[in-house]
């Protein structure tokens, strides 16, 4: 078909690699010193590479190309994503990190709140099995929304444990698996579960009860639910 291409004056490339930055769809490579359109089907057309060209060496022009391909230019996209993590280790936002924090209270007459989160990740699904911050450590598994709803949340339920959050309407997934791991693996003290009044937080409270069971270990552990306007239920 005859469309509207990128076309790069070979003779005034510098090579800098300012359009292959500058091209989204990742249509461009610097190759032996040159800037190429090395994928037709991934050029849209648009030129987004122009303005980014120092030497001009970037036009328009209309002659027999491949159709852009929206689909492949997606899937290259994530391949290229999943190389990346592959190389880093995983999603760099889901490393494992530990928070010194002091559990002293505040001087009297004096309150400015401040974060009680010893660990990250928090999100069920992204802590890792086995941790040096699970050791001899107090378990707190909460529905996501309870930091909403409750107020006190850091002072009263996070302050001095170790925090796992999730919800599993939205996740889609059963915790206990993993839970069971986690309890199992490492010296967990007690467990805390902090779950909303509403019918779904049953999942993440039955997900953590049987986790506790299926451990083989005997460990302390409450429930506490929190309504929907803020109040902890008795």
């Amino acid at each position: 078909m005859k469309r509207q291409i990128i076309h790069i004056d070979q003779d005034k490339c510098n090579g800098c690699g300012a359009c292959a930055t500058a091209c989204h769809e990742g249509a461009i490579d610097v190759v032996d010193g040159k800037a190429k359109l090395v994928r037709e089907n991934f050029c849209d057309g648009f030129g987004d590479c122009l303005p980014n060209c120092p030497t001009g060496a970037i036009t328009f022009e209309e002659r027999e190309a491949p159709a852009y391909d929206e689909g492949a230019v997606l899937a290259a996209k994530r391949q290229k994503i999943m190389q990346a993590l592959h190389q880093e280790g995983g999603c760099p936002g889901s490393a494992s990190r530990q928070f010194a924090r002091s559990d002293d209270a505040a001087p009297q007459g004096y309150y400015a709140p401040v974060s009680r989160l010893r660990q990250w990740p928090v999100q069920i699904k992204l802590v890792p099995v086995e941790a040096a911050f699970y050791q001899n450590a107090k378990l707190l598994i909460a529905a996501d929304c309870t930091a909403y709803a409750y107020a006190n949340m850091h002072e009263d339920f996070i302050k001095g444990k170790i925090t796992l959050i999730g919800c599993p309407k939205l996740d889609q997934v059963d915790y206990s698996g993993k839970l069971t791991e986690i309890i199992s693996r490492n010296d967990i003290r007690s467990v805390t579960i902090v779950r909303m009044e509403v019918p779904c937080c049953g999942g993440l409270q039955r997900a953590a009860e049987n986790a506790i069971k299926s451990s083989g270990k005997f460990i302390p552990w409450q429930v506490v639910t929190i309504s929907g306007d803020g109040r902890i239920l008795e």
